[in-house]
Parts: C-alpha cells; structure tokens; sequence
C-alpha cells in the first residue's frame, strides 16, 4: 500500500539541503509562490535570518522542488492545482497563469482516463502512495507516456493536499516499443509461413511505430538485374511489375545504400540533377532506407505521405533505419530458408516421384523412410505396411542375402549394382538391384543406410527373351542354310530316283533298293521344309482364311491319328475374325500340336481344340510378355490333360531338334516348325504348363477385315505333261540343270541351257527361233534370275517364266510370301511336278 509523503529527514536529505542553501548564498534564484522565477540582483546579501530557521527550510524545499527532474504538482483536496515546478510547464505547455486553480483532471488528464482518476484518487484518500505508468494530455493535445507518482500531504494526522510528480518516459517507451517491434520481427521471421506473410505482420509492427499506411518492400535481383515489389501498399498506386532500373527514387537509395528523407524540395533538386524521376503519383514526403547484408544493398524499405497533415522527419527516419536493419538480416535469413525449403521440395518431389524404390534404414536392415516407387513395388499399400516389415524375413527371399548386403555397408563399402531377390506381398519373387552407403546425417543417433532399389524383374526377363530369340535366329540361320544347299542335293538324288523307278520294272531285286532310296529322300525332304519353316524360309501362299472352316476340316483326320483312349474336343468360337495365313500350314500347326499333345498323354486323356477373338492391351501383356504388339488378334489353342512340362523345358521347347521323348520316336521338329510357321505368318506361340497339369499352346494371329478368299490350288492333274515349246534353261548347279534338262527333253521339250544369266542373253541373241519358256533359278552368280526375266522379255515379251528356288530370301519373294502372278516351283521338286508345272504355265495344248 502507499506511503505517506512526510518522513523523517535522511542523511541524503541533509546533504541535498546544504548544498541548496550554499547555492542560494550563491545568489540561486528561488521557487515564487506562483511557480515563476524572481531574480536578485548579483551584490552579495547577507542573511537576515538564522541558517536553520523556517525561512531558508523552505527555501530549501522551493529550490528542491523547483529544481527536479520530474514535473510536480501540487493540488489541494479539490484537486485543484496550488503549486507547479519548471518542468511541469515545459512537459505539459501550461504556465502558472494558466494552471494555477485549475483542476487538474481537466487539464491534463485525457477523457478516456477518468475511470483511472477516480481509481487513483480511492487511493491517496485512503493515504495511499501511487505509482503508475500511464498516458497524460500536453497543452497542444499530443499524448505523453508518463510515470505518476502520487502521496497523501498530511498534517496532524489530516490530509490537507496532495503532491503528483510526472516522469516523461515517451523516449523510453518509444525505445522500448522499437525494441519489442525488432524482437516481433525476428519471431516473424521463424513463424511466417512464407515471405508475403512476413512482409504484411512487419507492415503491421511498422504501424505501430509510425505512420506507415503508404508501404512497400522493393528487392534487387542481380542475377536477372530485375527490381521487383514482393510487398505493395499504397492508396494511389497498385503494385508495379518486376522491372529492370530506371532512375526511381528507389533506384537511388539503391545505388546510394544511404536512407533518403525526400521532401518536395528534395525531389525537385534531385530531378534537377538527372538523380531521379517522377514515377508513380507524387509523395509529399518520401521515406525509403536501405535493405543492406554488410555492404551490400539487395533492396528498399519505403514509406510515403500523400498527406501535408502527415510529414515525416528524423525520428521517422531513425525508426524505418532501425527497422530495415533487422528486416535485412530477415529476409536475408527467410530468403535463405525458403531456397532450403525448395531445394528440398525439389528433392523430395525427386524421391516421392521416382520411378525406381528409395529407402533409408538401419544399419540391421530395418526400413525408416520408404518412398512410393518402393511400396509399389512390394506390392503394399500404406508406408505403415512397409515399415512395420522385417526386411529379413518378410521382403529378402533368402535371408543370407540380406545379412550379406548390410555386413558390406557395416564394413563401409558403397555398394552398386548388386543383384538381389526380393518378394511381393503376394508371395511373388522380384529381382532387384541395390545401390547404396552410408550417411552419417545431422540429427540421427546412429549411422543410416540410403538404398535405391530397381527392379530388374522384366528387364531379365526381356533379356532372356532376348538371348532365346538370339539363340532361335542362329539355330534358324544355320539351319535355312543347311536346308537350302541340301535341297540342291536331294533335288538330284531324288529326280535320278525317280528316273530309276519309272525305268525299272517291280520284279527287279534293285526295284526295292532304289525305292528306299526315293523314300529316304522324301523323308529327307520333309526334313529340309521343316527346318526351313523353323527358320521362317518356308515359302508361304498367305491368303485370308476362317480358322473354324480349318479346324473343322482337320477334325475328320486328328480323330483317327488320336487313338480312342484320347477324346478331342473342338469348342471354335461364334463369330470368329478372320486372318491371313497359309492354310496348308495352319493345317501343319494344329497337326503338330495335337500329335505332341497325344504323345504326352500315353495312358489316355483329352484334347481341346479352341478358337476365339481376343483383343490384347498393353496391361495383359506388359511383363511376361512385352515383346506382344497390342491389338485384335484370332486366337487358336490346343489344351492336353498330359504330364505338362517345368519352366525349364518350356524355355527350349522350340528349339529344333529337342525333344522329351525317347531316342527314336521325335524328330525335336515338330514345336520349332510351329514356331517358325506362326512368327512368318506375323503371330505369337505361348505356351502354359506346368508339371502334371497339363499344357496349353496359344496361338494368336493377327485379325483382319478382309473377305475370305477360296482355298486349296487348282488342279493340273488332268493338265497334260509333256509338250514340243522351246525353253530356255539357266541353273548354275549342274546336276540340278542336267537333271531338269533330261526330264523336259523326255516330255518332248526343246531346252536351251545356260549356267548364268550373261551366258543366258547370249544365246537368245544367238537363236533365231521362238522361246516360248524360260525356266532359271533365282539366285545365280553375276545376274540374278529377276534381272534375266526382266532383260529378257524386253525382246520376247511372250515368253513366260517359271523361278526355281528353296530359299524364301530370293527376289522373288517378300518376307516368305510369293508375290501374285508369279510362277515358282520350290526346291526340292519331284520331276512330275516340274511336268506340270510347266506345262500349267505354258497352258494346255489345243
């Protein structure tokens, strides 16, 4: 509670006392009974009173009152004013003419502070001492932050006045207020969420502080020398654009790195210079300070007054100073974080979009950060999944491999590229490879492994698909080229066989010797079109076809080459698209297959022979089996209820010559002549299976829209064989030309015969008669068969042309596919058919 004001004289009291009365024997001037000041003139007086007497005490107390740093006040009960000091008039601009007699709460207490009078005045009532912070009125209205302190006078125990003494404490709380706004904006400066936000609570602090409803923040770029407004407000102007430096005043204090008070005097010399230009509404007062990180100025912090009423000054100046100060390092510090804030959004955009898994975990294995590419790839569907997993027995198929992994990063190797094998949810096996070290990051009580996971899965896959049809391609190759210069061979063996047989009678002890001859070129034969067709050099007459008509027509043969322990079932589809193949050799496919799955199915079973439509996108196809073009295909399948087969030999059961059956009964032709018929014909063998469920062949061909076009070809079995033209024979191997020879011959031809294509034209320019045939291989030495066609009927336009060749890579032929209108007889050929095929083509004699 408050203290009275009188009180024993202290030592301090004592002291102060006689350095007054020394001072008023000095000649002091004195504290009037009306506050004002009485002067003496400066001969020396001499005391007419005792030193200790009434008098000088209260000439002491004057002169103490007077001469204090606080404004004081004396009131009487009425609080009314009786006394005042000096101060009291230059703090609040009354003088004693003015103040004496007048109540003190109408003087300079303002209205909204009477709830406070009437507490303070409860107070001192009850002899109290008051003391407190609060705001009074100066003459010209301005308001005055103030410490009051107030006491009870008493007297004979009476209160007979009071005595209020005022502090001006505006400069404090100025600088008090200036040091919380500076403390305000560096908590801004962690607690904005971003830049704009800081800018508009520092706007909001400035207020506070002065006038500032005219404000903007301008920063410089020196990377794309651009000045640009991240914060603009302003009741004239709207925010400007980014722009490059003109000569603004903000430009000035930019180049200047000084602050700039710009009045319109200013301005007006400054704009006489060449230093500056008008742009935007004129200001009556301009403000603008420097943004500076040590020498170095980034930017402006500006204030403006369109107003006369609203001038700024040196204490506006000093403020906005003060405040770019700390908004420098501010901004400085927000715009560094916020790069950080991007850099490492960036970077987790970086990881959370990564097509391939990221994780970190412990130096055990145990995961603490997984990315989406990862979860994904595990087959889970939240990270709580994958983090609650023990990487050793719930992802690792073989633990040792994880156990290996971590011991190398425990040892601190970096690992690349190491090959793992994973699992899925499901229970699925992934491969996958690891790349990977260890970091030490701030913040974490132990070491951390960072880990990027690719799979790998379709990738091996593709790459052993890959190898596989490498391996086809070379076993094709070898084999189109074994089969192509054997034909030559067995076509020689084969007509002299021939010749042998029709030359001799049954009854011979040869006959038979030469007729297993003549058989084993057939078998011989049949040997070299399979290997062709296996490595798609099999001539094919593609033509579109229903694959139901097909099946249907190879019903009657498959039942009794089955046997009746086996049951064939055909299920062919309604509506079935149509497609473009060769249907001999689709006859040949579904043959193979049926008489394979027979084969698998020793002790009886059944056979299913499907056709339907089918369309493949790319998610049906897009692991096992990505080499698949999308699209409609005619779908054929052949299903056994045999012994299946394991991943193993279904990965080699297109190649020629292996086989799972006993020695001497397979060939190891029949699949890889499959395989080649289907991928010449544009289509796709799969095959499912799996060891004592069976198996199923899916052959997709691609559907067309075209009409079906008739098959089988035409007969020239009543076509006569033998005839009196003049032909002309080229074919570079000898024995195949003396062969052909002495067959036209015998059928009563005239063959003119060359080895080579010049030899060729040399004889037609020679021979005067009519050549009504040319009949000549198509790959030749020097000229090719097409270009000796093409020479030669020049000159005879009439003559008709018949190819020989077994090689679906002559000119002749696009992809395996004999073009229309073209007569070709493919090696190896049975002399009857080279009889009517010539005489087809030369047409019959009327």
């Amino acid at each position: 509670m408050g203290d009275n004001i009188t009180r024993p004289a202290t030592s301090a009291d004592l002291s102060r006392a006689k350095f007054l009365r020394e001072a008023l024997q000095r000649r002091t001037p004195a504290l009037s009974k009306s506050g004002g000041i009485t002067t003496t003139s400066l001969e020396p007086i001499t005391p007419s009173f005792a030193p200790d007497g009434p008098q000088i005490q209260i000439a002491y107390l004057e002169q103490l009152v007077e001469c204090a740093p606080e404004a004081i006040s004396i009131v009487d009960t009425e609080y009314r004013i009786t006394r005042l000091n000096g101060e009291f008039t230059r703090i609040f601009g009354f003088g004693p003419e003015e103040a004496l007699g007048q109540s003190i709460d109408s003087l300079i207490v303002p209205p909204d502070r009477n709830a406070e009078t009437l507490w303070i005045t409860e107070l001192l009532v009850k002899g109290q001492k008051v003391v407190l912070e609060t705001k009074r009125q100066r003459k010209d209205g301005a308001l005055l932050d103030v410490l009051i302190s107030a006491a009870p006078i008493v007297i004979d125990g009476r209160q007979v006045a009071m005595c209020i003494l005022y502090r001006d404490i505006s400069e404090q709380k100025r600088a008090e207020a200036l040091n919380s706004a500076l403390y305000r904006i560096t908590q801004k400066t962690s607690s904005a969420e971003d830049l704009q936000q800081f800018y508009a609570a520092v706007h909001g602090i400035l207020g506070e502080l002065m006038y500032a409803r005219n404000f903007y923040v301008a920063l410089y770029d020196p990377l794309t020398q651009m000045l640009s407004f991240p914060y603009f407000e302003d009741e004239e102007d709207s925010r400007p654009a980014a722009k490059k430096l003109s000569k603004g005043l903000t430009e000035y204090v930019l180049r200047t790195g000084e602050p700039l008070l710009c009045t319109p005097e200013v301005f007006d010399g400054l704009v006489k210079r060449g230093e500056a230009e008008l742009i935007g509404a004129r200001a009556v007062d301009w403000l603008g300070v420097p943004l500076k990180v040590g020498s170095n100025s980034f930017g402006a912090l500006v204030v403006q007054s369109y107003s006369s009423n609203v001038r700024f000054g040196e204490k506006e100046k000093e403020i906005l100073t003060f405040v770019s100060q700390q908004l420098a390092s501010a901004i400085e510090h927000k715009r560094n974080e916020e790069a950080l804030r991007r850099s490492e959004a960036r970077y987790r955009s970086l990881v959370q979009s990564a097509v391939y898994g990221i994780y970190r975990s412990s130096l055990e294995g145990r995961f603490f950060d997984v990315n989406p590419a990862l979860i994904t790839m595990l087959g889970y569907e939240s990270v709580e999944e994958v983090l609650a997993l023990d990487p050793k027995l719930d992802v690792f198929v073989d633990p040792s491999e994880q156990a290996r992994v971590m011991a190398e990063f425990q040892c601190g190797a970096r690992l690349d590229n190491v090959e793992v094998r994973w699992k899925r949810k499901d229970g699925s096996a992934i491969t996958v490879r690891l790349s990977g070290r260890v970091v030490n990051s701030p913040g974490e009580t132990a070491e951390v492994v960072e880990i990027i996971a690719e799979d790998i899965t379709e990738r091996r896959v593709l790459e052993n698909q890959f190898r596989q049809a490498q391996k086809m391609e070379a076993v094709g190759r070898l084999a189109g080229g074994v089969a192509h210069d054997f034909n030559n061979l067995l076509m020689v063996i084969s007509g002299y066989s021939e010749v042998l047989l029709e030359n001799t009678r049954k009854n011979n002890p040869l006959y038979p010797k030469i007729e297993a001859i003549h058989q084993a070129t057939d078998r011989a034969t049949t040997l070299t079109r399979q290997l062709l067709a296996f490595s798609r050099k099999q001539l094919l007459e593609l033509k579109v076809v229903d694959l139901n008509i097909v099946v249907e027509d190879m019903e009657r043969l498959l039942r009794p080459l089955i046997g009746e322990n086996i049951e064939l079932e055909t299920q062919l589809g309604p509506d079935l698209g149509r497609t473009r193949a060769d249907a001999g050799q689709i006859e040949q496919v579904i043959m193979n297959l049926v008489v394979n799955s027979k084969d698998a199915m020793p002790g009886g079973g059944k056979i299913t022979i499907q056709t339907a439509n089918a369309r493949l996108d790319h998610e049906d196809v897009r692991r096992e089996y990505s080499y698949i073009q999308p699209g409609l295909y005619v779908v054929l399948s052949v299903t056994d209820t045999g012994e299946g087969m394991d991943k193993e030999t279904q990965l080699r059961i297109f190649e020629p010559f292996f086989t799972t059956k006993e020695k001497g009964k397979g060939t190891g032709l029949g699949l890889s002549t499959v395989y080649g018929i289907i991928k010449q014909s544009g289509g796709y063998v799969l095959v499912e299976s799996e060891p004592r469920q069976g198996t199923t062949f899916r052959i997709y061909l691609p559907r067309v829209e075209d009409a079906l076009e008739p098959l089988g070809p035409v007969s020239v079995s009543r076509l006569q064989t033998g005839g009196s033209e003049t032909v002309l024979l080229v074919e570079d191997e000898e024995s195949v030309r003396q062969l052909v020879r002495e067959t036209l011959e015998s059928k009563g031809y005239k063959v003119l015969e060359a080895d080579n294509g010049e030899a060729a034209l040399q004889i037609v320019s020679g021979y005067s008669g009519k050549i009504d045939m040319l009949i000549t291989d198509v790959v030749m030495p020097g000229m090719s068969g097409r270009e000796l066609s093409a020479r030669l009927c020049v000159s005879c336009p009439q003559t008709k042309v018949l190819y020989l060749s077994g090689y679906t890579e002559d000119a002749i032929v696009h992809e395996g596919v004999i073009d229309p209108d073209t007569a070709f007889l493919q090696k190896p050929f049975t002399l009857q058919a080279l009889s009517r095929k010539v005489r087809e083509v030369l047409g019959e004699r009327s």
